[in-house]
């Protein structure tokens, strides 16, 4: 029977990317291979509890949501998660995965929002960048990148350029939280016309670090 280390399951309201803002269940695996420096959810590294698949999909229908959100952790570090995303598209749930892009994504169901976060160098683990996995993204996918200072913002317009990653999927830069302050990030996307989505993590201004929100 497969079955998954959770941390948390939860209800709130989605922090990021194009469904900020919707009432959404939360997924969080226990485990990851990287240790970003801005982390928040270094929490979810160890612990947890395992679940069945089937127990995870009858806490997640209690919710009586349309959005579902796998994240981490690094989710993708269990392997019974590509079982879980294909089992909650086939439930109806609309699905997106979070994932730090650094192992593969090809065998993702591909009804699954991917949300690739590209590290940047000021994460700290720039180099376990999987760059094979823009090969597998569709058009409803995103690519983010969380920026910690000017240079980050510098290197993330150079990666667009060298991938023609507008070309990929949509895109997303997000200010690192207490890093870098929102204005300026919008700032320097506005005076140089890029064509990419603006976000924060609303998450945060809402609730600050508590977690399970």
């Amino acid at each position: 029977m497969d079955r998954l280390r959770i941390s948390e399951i939860f209800f709130s309201l989605q922090g990021e990317t194009r469904t900020v803002g919707l009432p959404t269940v939360f997924v969080r695996l226990t485990g990851c291979p990287l240790r970003c420096q801005y982390c928040d959810t270094a929490y979810a590294f160890q612990g947890g509890t395992w679940y069945n698949l089937e127990a995870i999909l009858a806490e997640v229908r209690q919710y009586n949501a349309r959005y579902v959100t796998v994240t981490g952790g690094e989710p993708l570090a269990q392997k019974p998660c590509l079982k879980l995303l294909q089992c909650l598209c086939d439930d109806g749930y609309e699905v997106s995965l979070e994932t730090s892009g650094a192992l593969d994504v090809s065998l993702v169901d591909p009804r699954v929002i991917k949300v690739v976060d590209i590290k940047t160098p000021g994460s700290g683990e720039v180099e376990k960048n999987n760059w094979q996995n823009i090969r597998s993204l569709l058009p409803h996918d995103q690519i983010k990148f969380v920026i910690c200072n000017e240079a980050d913002y510098e290197w993330a317009k150079s990666i667009i350029a060298q991938y023609d990653l507008n070309s990929v999927c949509q895109i997303l830069f997000s200010p690192s939280y207490q890093q870098v302050l929102p204005g300026d990030l919008a700032d320097w996307i506005l005076r140089d016309r890029l064509a990419v989505r603006f976000q924060i993590q609303l998450h945060k201004y809402l609730w600050g670090d508590v977690a399970g929100r």
